[in-house]
């Protein structure tokens, strides 16, 4: 497979489901608004602190108010993480490898590009809870549309691979913006304030009703280890991990290559969750081990790139950076 093609589709799934939890991450806070008691800040700056975009955040403004953070991450096109850039992104990607996708892929990517587009002319009147629900669905369209028509072969394996790596970021992003920053005070924990906050966390990764078919109770553990190590849900990072290792492998398989760093890399990850227990994720610390995380899970990204996009020097045109070079997603973590 050409190293364009496959660089495209794999950017054309993370893009998509980056757009889609960033409208989760948006639609729950809003949410959550209603259901905390009279008198609790408004949460907003933990918002700008998952994207990774703090810095740039701060360079604009000097508060971070609900219409400038909802701002931010919709419609903001000079935010490279916001859904209305990440759609833009995801489109240009999948209009330059229209004979590769199916026609039905195209028109599902055109048709939520054009909805977002849309809905920025008309963001002063429109229902923002809305908005935010079509974009989740949106995204679930492409997925089932790409499963649906494409043929399982390289092609389809770096587009799960992208939104594989790109789930299991967004899962952890969640998670360790949760635990480390949301609540103001030690005070506050186990109150109904921090019940209410747990719960608006697996309702953004849509484990709400799974995470309570499995326990009975909401616990900062429980959660914690439902999100990182349950084998079983398709948004906990373990489950992520596997299948993206799954795909990698198949690329490989597909190459004739023998394990190459991307593999080596992922393969070491995917045995650390394997292996892992929650009390060593604690013992370490959860913050500690989600940054961590997340800096593997870049690794990864990076090693990816070296392995089957990047050309070798010789091949490369010159004052030309490769795709990949342009659309390098923030890696900053909370801290």
């Amino acid at each position: 497979m050409l190293s364009r093609v496959a660089d495209s589709i794999y950017w054309l799934n993370r893009y998509i489901e980056r757009a889609e939890n960033v409208a989760r991450f948006v639609e729950v806070n809003l949410n959550l608004l209603m259901d905390n008691p009279v008198g609790v800040a408004q949460q907003w700056d933990p918002l700008i602190a998952v994207t990774g975009d703090r810095t740039l955040f701060n360079e604009r403004y000097d508060q971070a108010t609900a219409e400038r953070v909802l701002d931010f991450l919709t419609f903001d096109t000079t935010s490279p993480n916001s859904i209305r850039s990440c759609v833009r992104a995801a489109r240009e990607n999948a209009r330059s490898v229209r004979e590769t996708i199916s026609s039905e892929m195209w028109e599902q990517v055109n048709a939520f590009y054009l909805q977002v587009e849309d809905a920025a002319k008309e963001k002063d009147s429109r229902d923002s809870y809305e908005f935010y629900s079509e974009v989740k669905m949106a995204s679930h369209r492409f997925a089932g549309v790409m499963d649906a028509t494409l043929s399982w072969n390289e092609s389809w394996q770096f587009g799960q691979l992208g939104r594989m790596l790109e789930r299991a970021d967004k899962t952890a992003r969640i998670l360790d913006v949760k635990y480390f920053l949301l609540l103001p005070t030690v005070q506050e924990v186990g109150t109904p304030l921090d019940n209410l906050q747990w719960i608006a966390l697996l309702k953004s990764a849509s484990a709400y009703e799974m995470y309570r078919k499995t326990e009975q109770m909401i616990s900062p553990a429980g959660v914690a280890k439902f999100l990182i190590l349950d084998g079983h849900f398709p948004r906990s990072i373990k489950f992520c991990l596997k299948w993206a290792e799954d795909s990698l492998c198949q690329i490989s398989g597909f190459s004739g290559n023998s394990p190459v760093s991307s593999q080596r890399a992922l393969g070491r990850l995917r045995a650390q969750m394997e292996y892992t227990t929650l009390d060593e994720i604690f013992q370490q610390g959860l913050h500690e081990f989600l940054d961590q995380l997340q800096l593997q899970l870049n690794q990864v990204g990076e090693c990816v790139y070296t392995d089957f996009i990047a050309l070798p020097e010789s091949m490369n045109p010159p004052k030309s950076p490769p795709m990949s070079q342009k659309q390098t997603m923030a890696t900053s973590t909370p801290s």
